[in-house]
Formats: structure tokens, sequence, C-alpha cells
């Protein structure tokens, strides 16, 4: 293992993807993001993701030259072109650009189109709270759910965050995404050879499965799906707002992050931002969020969303983070 402080972790990862192709921003972004999640103890959205990310790169799925655009704008609502880049420079256009546009009108939406995984999606609305804002975030990803009813993968695990920002303490970070499990995590599993606890996948013939590899290769379980259709039914939703409103492909349209060689995903994600001021009140608002904080926090063992990744994260900062000597070792191949 070697130690790095977050800066060394964050410039190692940035000359990676740039030897891989990215430019200068594009790299420099998703580094931050990476090391980001990584701080917070997300692996399979952190450093994990260095080594796929180079490789599509490399490959062609991802052009490195991309710099987003902003391709259309009506009102209180925007769309970035992230041309075929990976995701992050782009998000953080449309999260700057959907702030702005909520000072002005009170509510706004920022769509990118033709992009890429995008990481920790509550991450992309740090910048929400700290404006003092409410934000919501929405992405849809390569298929891996089926249909309500259905068997063969449709939906990505298109995952839902939101952000509520508190009055003089971190804002409440919520972050799931609509699978019984982040498929990351499954790609850890398979990675380090561990099985996956039942219930989260079926393999290719549908069946379930603690195999961590046939699950990659089979489908997803959305989250209830053992006795409803409800987390299929969200992640339709999903689907629907961040590909079909601002043109982005279906997650049966794109490769799987999976596959080293394929088409560019050209998926997309979606960031909604609200001013408490333009309705109840910022300082309404902010009362009320912290009467809701102090009686959850009534019963013992409830834990503010969140709290233990900023934890975390404050650690990391302190300590720098921890990095396998062989994952090294793969960056610089």
């Amino acid at each position: 293992m070697t130690t790095l402080s977050l800066q060394e972790a964050r410039q190692v990862v940035a000359e990676t993807l740039r030897e891989a192709g990215a430019n200068d921003a594009m790299a420099t972004a998703t580094a931050r993001a990476l090391v980001l999640a990584e701080a917070q103890g997300l692996g399979s959205h952190g450093l994990g993701r260095v080594a796929q990310y180079a490789t599509h790169l490399r490959n062609g799925r991802v052009n490195g030259d991309a710099v987003p655009t902003l391709r259309r704008e009506k009102g209180a609502a925007a769309l970035i072109d992230a041309h075929e880049g990976l995701a992050f420079a782009a998000c953080e256009m449309a999260v700057a650009e959907a702030i702005a546009r909520a000072r002005d009108f009170g509510i706004a939406i920022a769509g990118v189109t033709g992009s890429h995984h995008c990481g920790v999606v509550v991450d992309h609305l740090r910048a929400v709270a700290d404006a003092g804002m409410v934000g919501l975030g929405f992405a849809n990803s390569p298929a891996a759910m089926p249909a309500a009813g259905g068997r063969h993968p449709i939906f990505g695990t298109n995952p839902v965050a939101a952000v509520f920002p508190r009055r003089r303490a971190l804002p409440l970070m919520i972050d799931l995404s609509l699978s019984e499990a982040a498929r990351g995590k499954v790609m850890v599993a398979a990675r380090q050879g561990k099985p996956i606890p039942l219930g989260w996948a079926v393999d290719r013939n549908g069946q379930p499965t603690t195999d961590a590899q046939a699950a990659l290769e089979g489908s997803m379980l959305p989250i209830g799906a053992a006795s409803s259709p409800k987390g299929a039914m969200l992640a339709l939703v999903v689907e629907l707002l961040v590909t079909a409103l601002i043109g982005a492909q279906f997650g049966f349209e794109a490769s799987s992050f999976f596959e080293d060689a394929g088409n560019r995903p050209r998926i997309g994600q979606a960031f909604i931002v609200i001013d408490p001021g333009a309705l109840a009140g910022s300082a309404s608002y902010l009362d009320r969020v912290e009467v809701l904080v102090a009686e959850m926090l009534r019963d013992d063992g409830v834990r503010l969303p969140g709290a233990r990744r900023e934890d975390l994260r404050s650690r990391a900062e302190a300590e720098g983070i921890e990095v396998p000597d062989a994952l090294l070792a793969q960056w610089r191949a």
C-alpha cells in the first residue's frame, strides 16, 4: 500500500488520464471527482474507475478532446453537450448553469447529453448546497435492469440524488441507485473474486446468483423487486427524465461500462435546482429542516445521510488515502 495525500492522488489520476488521451480540463475534473469519491469510502466510484476510464479513452469510447458546450437554453432550462467526453466537466457546467438560472427564476433544470459515467451524483450537487439551494440529480447508465415483469436488461441502475442545505451544519446528502445494490459494488466483488449477497442480481438466464461475474453478465435487480415493481417504475421515470427530455441515449443503446470496446455511451444526466427563497423563504426553509432533523435524532442510532461520508472525507484530508501498489502499477501501465 502507498499512502497519498488527496492532492497527490488527484495529480497522479489526472496524469494517468492525460496520458490516455484526455485533455487537461477533462482529466482535472475527473481526477477531482474520483479522489473525492475514494476519500468518502466509495471505492466503486473512486480510484477503481481510473483504469476503466483510461481504457475507454484509448479505445475511442470516450472523446478525449471534448469540451462541454451550452447547446440549448430557454429561460430556466439549459442543455449541455458533453460531446462524448468524460462526464465530470459537463456536469460541473450544468450545475453552474442551473444555480445561476435558479437565482433568476426560482427553479431551474440543466441536462447533460452525449455523456459518460458521472460517478457519485450527489457530489455534483455540493455546489448547490453551498449556494443555499436544494438540488436534485438523476442519471442513467448502460442497461443493467429489466422492466417490471421483464427479463432482459433495459434500464441502467439509474441513481437519484438530493442535497438539502442546513443552517451552520453539513447538508443532508442523499444518493442511491435504483438497483438493490450499486453495480459498482458488483464490479469490485468480481475483481476481488468475492461473492455477492443473494437478491442483488440474476445471471444471464434470469436465475438468482451470488457470483459477481455472472451478475455482471446478467441483470441487476431493482429495489424491492422481490415483492414490488416500484423500483423498476422509478428506474423508468429516471430513464425518461435524462434521455427523452434531453436527447441522450437509452441504457439499452449504450455498451456496458465494463466492456473495454464498444460504442460511446452518450447517456444523460439532469440536475434540478430550487431556491427556497422563491417559496416559503430561505429562513423558513432552514428552520423547518432543523425541526425535522431534531425529530429524527430523537432515536438513538439515526445517522443523517451524508454524515459518514463527510467523516471519512475529513479523515482522508488529514491522513491521505491508501492506494494498493498494484493499482498504481496498473495506472502506470
